[in-house]
């Protein structure tokens, strides 16, 4: 874990000396606050659907600057040939795997935390509760988590980031749209496919400051899918 922690600090270091991060969290947080100001504020919502209307936004803000923030960090190693000194380094692809992923990830924490004025301008003009508040941004953390694991498995296919970009958006789409298939399918397999959506019925209780355990594992498991198949990725490339 130490060496992962390593490679975390080392990729911290580059988003820091780096426009990249600074600029991707600044965009972020620019759409959430013209979709807070016109879609929850500009509506003369109640405020608990003000705060619902917030999270929706964000929830997809926050996926999208996951997949921004990960789908270079492998992709961009081969490209650059620097990969190949991680690779003969006493490192293994779990540490590397997870030492990338802790670094974007922490970028993420970092947009989450720098919006909370956001629904606190609610909280302080209006009635809503600090539970409904800390749910919803654990919703955020969770989804974040999870297309961050996605753009990093994407990294870890192709060494052009383009492509690791583009493979990332593909499967955030598909599982983004699965809710819509179910509605075309029979029964289990509609309910299977509906469970599988990425936002839809495992986003909206958080969104509505529902702590529901099913959603927690899901984001969980779809973090954990996407960071082991990365390694196992790796581990396939090591030995070619």
């Amino acid at each position: 874990m130490s060496r992962a922690l390593l490679i975390a600090r080392r990729e911290m270091s580059a988003y820091a000396s780096s426009p990249l991060g600074s600029v991707i969290i600044a965009i972020a947080l620019l759409v959430n606050g013209i979709l807070f100001h016109t879609q929850a504020l500009s509506e003369r919502l109640l405020s608990g659907e003000a705060l619902q209307r917030y999270f929706f936004n964000a929830s997809g803000v926050t996926t999208l600057a996951g997949l921004a923030l990960s789908f270079r960090l492998i992709a961009e190693e081969r490209q650059t040939k620097t990969f190949t000194l991680l690779n003969t380094s006493p490192i293994t692809d779990r540490d590397i795997v997870l030492g990338k992923f802790i670094s974007a990830f922490g970028m993420v924490t970092l947009l989450t935390l720098l919006s909370l004025y956001m629904p606190a301008l609610l909280f302080v003009n209006g009635k809503v509760s600090v539970g409904h508040i800390a749910v919803g941004y654990l919703g955020l953390l969770l989804i974040g988590s999870a297309s961050t694991a996605i753009g990093l498995f994407a990294s870890a296919l192709t060494r052009y980031q383009v492509l690791a970009l583009i493979i990332g958006g593909v499967i955030l789409v598909v599982t983004y749209i699965a809710w819509m298939i179910a509605q075309v399918a029979d029964p289990p397999v509609s309910e299977f496919i509906s469970a599988m959506a990425f936002h839809h019925i495992n986003f909206q209780p958080f969104q509505a400051g529902i702590l529901k355990l099913r959603g927690v594992a899901y984001y969980l498991g779809m973090t954990y899918f996407f960071l082991l198949a990365a390694i196992k990725v790796l581990e396939a490339r090591r030995w070619r």
